[in-house]
């Protein structure tokens, strides 16, 4: 499936159910991917506005402001979500902010975070999430990203991502014997958890695999919406085909 194909299809869905959030969510990641910016911010706006909990819109709606030369609704729209993340514990979209902030020399809000500081002393701090969590019994993987993800990322999490990662194979039909699929399968695994391909190389030694570029767009799709891709029908596996 083209971007236009994607783009008219999530208009269609929008049409039907204006207040629809992840219809509006997928639409301006469709504009987005277009480059058409300014439709895209609209778009996440929308988003926030039917759902004013997801933190993530905001951030994705100010860096597509930014890029539509609209600074001053940039700022407003990422202080607010800022503020939204932050109450929230939402950690990852509240640190882009802040850093898409930085970028437009604006302040970055002063708020009370929900995350870390509310942990038990001495418990176990995820640090995907800022949230208190289990240690994991053993490294997922031998070698230094596998230590990494023990020491940084919750049993809850990691639980997390095992399911979303089965339903991205379910989805997208990959079978992992293959290599090309096990990279589509890693690319995932790897923005799930935050991590960089510069950071993944320091920790393995290796260059991270890289997906094809028609996987990308879809597992970021599949990624923002957290695995809720009813709407699909299981026929997301047609946009890479």
């Amino acid at each position: 499936m083209d971007i236009d194909e994607r783009i008219r299809r999530f208009e269609e869905l929008v049409s039907d159910d204006p207040g629809n959030d992840m219809a509006l969510f997928s639409l301006g990641g469709a504009y987005n991917q277009s480059g058409r910016y300014k439709e895209a911010a609209e778009a996440y706006l929308r988003c926030a506005a039917a759902n004013p909990t997801m933190s993530k819109a905001y951030q994705l709606a100010g860096a597509a402001l930014m890029a539509s030369d609209q600074k001053d609704r940039a700022v407003e729209t990422l202080t607010k979500g800022y503020g939204v993340a932050a109450g929230q514990g939402d950690l990852m979209p509240r640190k882009a902010m802040a850093d898409l902030l930085a970028q437009l020399g604006a302040p970055v809000p002063e708020v009370e975070a929900k995350a870390a500081a509310a942990a038990p002393a001495g418990s176990f701090v995820d640090q995907k999430t800022g949230r208190a969590g289990t240690k994991l019994a053993r490294a997922p993987f031998r070698d230094g990203l596998g230590a990494w993800i023990q020491e940084n990322i919750s049993k809850e999490s990691w639980d997390e991502w095992i399911g979303l990662g089965t339903k991205i194979i379910n989805e997208l039909r990959l079978d992992l014997s293959r290599d090309e699929h096990e990279a589509v399968y890693d690319y995932g695994m790897r923005r799930y958890l935050g991590l960089s391909d510069e950071r993944v190389k320091e920790l393995t030694g290796r260059e991270p695999p890289q997906p094809e570029a028609q996987y990308r767009g879809v597992l970021d799709e599949i990624l923002e919406r957290g695995g809720h891709l009813e709407e699909f029908k299981g026929e997301m596996h047609k946009g890479v085909g």
